[in-house]
């Protein structure tokens, strides 16, 4: 199967997080046709990461099966190919699957593929991939980042900010506490927080993603809650630190996910970045020294347009069979 009807396949596989195994059977028939040992990990009931090696590998390759929803369907034209997973992360599996069947015809037998579960929210398929055992020395993470190593991508926090009140009738709304408007409070403080910044990864951001509470318009609200993501440049607890400082005891706070900022590797003669996003690398950290590079682009990413250019993945086969060989002979 040629790069472009591996994509497209791929991307016809609809694999939203928590229903990927249709994308990783379809991967296991594919590499162990190719010559390679797969093996499936099981990571929750019907889903599973894969992982494919010829020899004892000291590389491998990694991305994620899963997508965000809403599923988007296929389509190309001569430039582009279309459609949910088409950068984050089809393309970019299938341009790691040619770069691995490049190595292959040209001898290589100290290589693997690493294809986990669930990077779009919680990243439970890189935990208990975690636990396999391996000799590897260099991890090949891949993420949208236009063809260019990352220097370094933030780190994570997401956190629910959770406020309570007392119910009561809106006619007589001092008879009741407003949740939502104990919420707005804490929330606006929170926009105002001073966060800190790095020389490389810049600036720490905070994104309010969700908010609800209250039954209905003539009801004073007594709970509501929100859903916030930080994207960090500094170690997490210097944000739990702010939070609980600004906040107090005026609402609840309950941490779902937290990485710290990942500084990764470089090697001379290719072209550079920095992310703003996160991946499975600082949950992965027992697969050696790890590499971010990907084909696309992470603004067309979790979009309703997603794409991928048809070029960038034909020079991503290249990039990642030119790193692997570099890496397997020592030359970091």
């Amino acid at each position: 199967m040629e790069l472009f009807d591996l994509t497209a396949a791929l991307i016809k596989l609809g694999s939203p997080t928590g229903s990927e195994q249709r994308v990783t059977r379809f991967l296991r028939d594919y590499l162990e046709a190719a010559g390679f040992a797969a093996q499936l990990q099981e990571v929750g009931e019907e889903r599973s990461n894969i992982y494919a090696q010829v020899g004892e590998p000291g590389i491998v390759f990694s991305t994620h099966t899963d997508t965000v929803l809403p599923n988007l369907p296929f389509h190309e034209d001569d430039d582009f190919i279309y459609g949910r997973g088409a950068c984050d992360a089809k393309g970019i599996i299938a341009a790691q699957i040619k770069a691995a069947e490049k190595l292959l015809a040209a001898g290589v037998r100290n290589f693997g593929l690493l294809f986990v579960v669930g990077e779009e929210r919680g990243s439970d398929g890189a935990r208990a991939a975690n636990t396999i055992p391996n000799r590897c020395r260099f991890l090949i993470n891949g993420e949208p980042t236009e063809n260019k190593l990352a220097l370094g991508s933030k780190g994570a926090l997401r956190v629910e900010v959770v406020t309570t009140g007392r119910a009561a009738h809106s006619a007589y709304p001092q008879q009741g506490e407003s949740a939502i408007l104990k919420l707005l409070d804490v929330l606006n403080d929170v926009r105002g927080l001073a966060l800190p910044s790095h020389h490389l990864l810049g600036e720490t951001t905070c994104n309010i993603g969700t908010v609800s509470g209250g039954i209905q318009a003539n009801v004073i609200s007594d709970a509501a809650k929100a859903e916030l993501m930080f994207r960090t440049v500094a170690e997490t607890s210097v944000i739990k630190n702010l939070l609980a400082e600004t906040i107090r005891s005026r609402a609840t706070l309950h941490y779902i996910f937290e990485c710290a900022p990942v500084f990764l590797e470089a090697l001379e003669g290719f072209e550079t970045t920095v992310v703003a996003y996160t991946t499975d690398i600082p949950l992965l950290i027992n697969w050696g020294r790890p590499l971010l590079l990907g084909p696309g682009s992470i603004l067309n990413a979790h979009t309703p347009h997603e794409r991928i250019a048809k070029k960038e993945l034909e020079r991503a086969v290249e990039i990642y069979f030119e790193i692997a060989c570099r890496l397997l002979n020592g030359q970091l």
